[in-house]
């Protein structure tokens, strides 16, 4: 899909100048409409989405280390080539109310999400064009053992499908 370049807000070189000007006054003003109504819908939210993303980061510091582990040991096992990526943290593409990462080589994808509903996802592994899934979600409440465990069999899965030939 391609973007639509941004017309000017005056509406200056445009024929019928009366009726543009007005045009993105109107756009505006209902989007900055929209913008507040969705502001406070979302608003008693964000201390959530605050939690979510600190998670999500301490998550993130977690899998990068166990990551960099693993590049370590199979690059002395003798196949250095097996390296993973894993991207910053970030808004989720498909909760409002959620930050994610992405762990993976080249098609094969894992996904850890968390949401401000005090929930952690893992979603994947799975190949980018393919339906997400299989996913697996825990409470922020959960034993700390229930988690790491879950974190470390969805890492597991998501190294064993990206290194699979």
């Amino acid at each position: 899909m391609r973007e639509a370049p941004l017309a000017p807000a005056s509406g200056v070189g445009s024929a019928g100048a009366g009726t543009a000007a007005t045009r993105p006054d109107l756009l505006r003003e209902r989007l900055a409409a929209a913008g507040r109504a969705l502001g406070v819908r979302e608003a008693p939210h964000r201390a959530a989405l605050d939690e979510a993303s600190a998670r999500c980061r301490a998550l993130h510091a977690r899998v990068h280390e166990a990551l960099d582990a693993f590049q370590v040991a199979a690059a002395a096992a003798g196949a250095p080539h097996l390296g993973l990526t894993i991207s910053e943290p970030r808004l989720d593409e498909k909760h409002v109310r959620a930050s994610e990462f992405q762990v993976g080589r080249g098609r094969h994808v894992g996904i850890v999400v968390v949401k401000a509903k005090r929930e952690v996802t893992f979603v994947g592994p799975f190949r980018t064009g393919k339906p997400e899934g299989p996913c697996r979600s825990l409470s922020f409440d959960a034993p700390a053992e229930e988690l790491d465990a879950a974190l470390a069999e969805f890492l597991e899965r998501v190294v064993e499908e990206a290194a699979t030939p």
